[in-house]
């Protein structure tokens, strides 16, 4: 297995000998606006690629989260090709659909693709009126038959939906998009350092994989202020903190 971050939370990953890419937001740095309501006011992405991906060759699928536009933004709605297999949650096949995907699978509690068998899991992408309105959000359990089980989280923050996960699929690799997102008002709606440390207590066995971290404006913490905090607690080998373009191998 291998687990490459492009930027955000768009991951290329190597699976059973398949090329998975993870909500991709392919655009160049500037061209979406700043999340409305949000602080730090810069226009999104903050931070080109640094790698570039023929996508007719490089990927044999597309596995979504959801669909908000960090995660699937109109760069990729263009380049993706329409005959690649599009993986997402039920509530988003017909938006893809209509936007011309023509291998589009929805996931609603497990999918076999390629070997690989899917298990999708909840979330919360916020708390309270900010979670209702953000959802609905999905996470995603990757098993095979020879490497190790792969949980990627999606745009959460720790919640129950999560500790269920993790106690239920006991996986060996676990993808957290941190970053603490949030609006000027209400609550963090992705993972704090608290929350990652929350994952880290809750499967100790785990390798913890942090993204989604300095590139959408409204991202406040960094992956500086998430290690700190990580040696504070005693935790820092237990996580990877991956730069833009960094591949992680010899996973187990």
């Amino acid at each position: 297995m291998e687990v490459q971050l492009l930027r955000h939370a768009t991951l290329l990953i190597v699976i059973n000998g398949k090329r998975l890419l993870i909500d991709p937001m392919l655009g160049q740095a500037g061209v979406m606006p700043p999340i409305q309501n949000s602080p730090n006011p810069q226009r999104n992405p903050l931070v080109d690629l640094n790698i570039q991906l023929d996508l007719q060759k490089d990927i044999d699928g597309v596995l979504l989260t959801h669909t908000h536009k960090d995660h699937l933004d109109e760069a990729a709605i263009q380049q993706l090709p329409r005959n690649k297999p599009i993986l997402c949650q039920p509530e988003d096949k017909d938006k893809l659909k209509r936007l011309g995907f023509l291998e589009v699978y929805q996931v609603v509690e497990t999918f076999s693709w390629e070997g690989i068998v899917i298990h999708r899991t909840g979330g919360q992408h916020g708390t309270e009126e900010i979670a209702a309105q953000m959802a609905p959000v999905s996470g995603y359990v990757l098993q095979t038959s020879k490497e190790p089980v792969l949980y990627i989280a999606g745009d959460t923050i720790y919640c129950e939906e999560v500790s269920n996960a993790l106690t239920q699929y006991q996986p060996s690799v676990v993808v957290v998009n941190a970053g603490g997102a949030r609006f000027i008002s209400g609550d963090p709606i992705t993972m704090t350092a608290q929350d990652v440390v929350k994952v880290c207590r809750n499967a100790p066995k785990s390798k913890i994989i942090v993204v989604h971290m300095e590139a959408i404006n409204h991202c406040l913490v960094s992956r500086t202020d998430l290690c700190a905090y990580l040696q504070q607690e005693g935790l820092v080998d237990q996580v990877l903190i991956p730069m833009n373009g960094e591949k992680i191998t010899a996973l187990k």
